[in-house]
């Protein structure tokens, strides 16, 4: 099994990347057997999108072939999108538009949702609303919201007399077992004769 977790930032020292280190660190050591690719938005950002993706012999599409062969090895995703001016940052969504129900599709995944004050809800709403329809990609009905992220995940212990740090680490744990779950499930869909993104690519 393997997961891919996606930093949606492309701000550099971003408080997205801590949390993406801490999920990882925590899933390395909990799901047995599992591999973990962390794919980091401000490092590796790919250029706008444009129709040229769609031409196989385009230089824009040798560009992005590697990021879908990475997306297409991976069983689950975990995708950390911080809450700029109440948005999904444009890097996250650019990359959504790359990627197709081949690389994606019948995959779970998880929402997490950052920001600095009381706010993170909106990437969740945005992203459920608009990044899977033609990934086929399948967020399960768990997600998480860190709030005040520079406050909490700087540690990786559980420290009972921190409730809000302690709260949100054992939030996290419980959910990625619960990711952990549907990637088992789905692995079966996905081996269904049922699928045909040939003459159904596309989401309605």
């Amino acid at each position: 099994m393997k997961y891919m977790i996606i930093v949606g930032s492309h701000r550099a020292d971003a408080q997205s990347l801590k949390v993406g280190e801490y999920i990882k660190k925590y899933t390395k050591e909990t799901i047995k057997g599992v591999g973990i690719d962390l794919l980091d938005l401000n490092v590796e950002r790919l250029p706008l999108w444009s129709e040229a993706a769609w031409d196989g012999d385009s230089d824009l599409s040798k560009i992005v072939k590697p990021y879908q062969d990475r997306v297409m090895s991976a069983d689950a995703f975990v995708v950390i999108s911080p809450e700029w001016s109440g948005m999904v940052p444009a890097g996250l969504k650019n990359f959504f538009l790359y990627m197709n129900s081949e690389v994606m599709g019948h995959k779970p995944a998880m929402i997490v949702g950052v920001s600095s004050t009381h706010g993170g809800s909106y990437p969740v709403v945005e992203l459920r609303m608009s990044s899977y329809k033609n990934t086929r990609l399948c967020y399960i009905p768990d997600h998480v919201v860190v709030e005040k992220v520079e406050d909490v995940l700087n540690s990786y212990g559980i420290d009972e007399e921190d409730k809000k740090d302690s709260y949100i680490k054992k939030r996290i744990n419980y959910s990625i077992q619960i990711l952990s779950e549907y990637a088992k499930a789905f692995q079966i869909i996905r081996d269904s004769d049922l699928i045909n993104y040939k003459d159904f690519p596309f989401g309605m």
